[in-house]
């Protein structure tokens, strides 16, 4: 069954990004801490961030972050998403309008403008095609921005929540979670290392 996974690292403050973040500086002030894990030679770190590319039939990101990943100074053949890890899954951009022209022109990119409901409904149709063409399960990841991730557990649209608890405060960026929708989460598992606490929770 297709799962609609929240996966993003955060400071002990809440923050998925440090201050001044942009298209020329994408994680912010600071915010290169959060991703320190991810290119940490720690196995355990290296099994997270593989096992969480290898389940991705779809990626979700909003239009903030995918201004960064296709900017000069984004992803390219040795740092981006699972790079090095899996192939290349569909990507879903929720925008309100699509870009005149993309860089990454070898990414299956889709740009929904009809809110973040139905970018999680295309999502869906992509991991589920491509779960019947591998022969197992794949799961549609929301790997943020922030305000795309805190708006689709806010809005009940994530099944699991994945996050990577970073050992930094960052002070002010962009917050996680702002909304004032409740929702009860059942934890399933903490893991440590020297460089994040990875945390996975149910979203109830």
């Amino acid at each position: 069954m297709t799962r609609i996974i929240a996966d993003i690292s955060v400071s002990l403050d809440g923050f998925v990004t440090g201050p001044d973040a942009g298209p020329e500086n994408g994680l912010g002030a600071g915010g290169e801490a959060l991703h320190t894990w991810a290119f940490s030679d720690d196995p355990v770190d290296r099994r997270f961030l593989q096992e969480g590319t290898a389940r991705s039939g779809a990626v979700i990101l909003g239009r903030g972050l995918f201004d960064v990943v296709d900017g000069p100074g984004g992803w390219d053949d040795s740092v981006g998403y699972g790079a090095g890890e899996v192939g290349k899954p569909a990507f879903v951009v929720v925008t309100s309008a699509p870009p005149e022209s993309v860089r990454l022109a070898d990414l299956d990119w889709t740009f929904v403008t009809t809110g973040l409901s139905d970018a999680v409904a295309v999502a869906r149709g992509h991991a589920e095609a491509a779960s019947a063409a591998r022969g197992r399960d794949l799961d549609v990841v929301l790997m943020g921005g922030g305000a795309t991730v805190g708006s689709a557990v806010e809005a009940g649209l994530v099944d699991v929540l994945s996050l990577h608890l970073a050992p930094v405060v960052l002070g002010a960026g962009t917050p996680l979670f702002t909304g004032k929708t409740p929702r009860t989460l059942t934890q399933r598992s903490v893991t440590a290392t020297s460089t994040a606490t990875h945390l996975l929770y149910d979203v109830l």
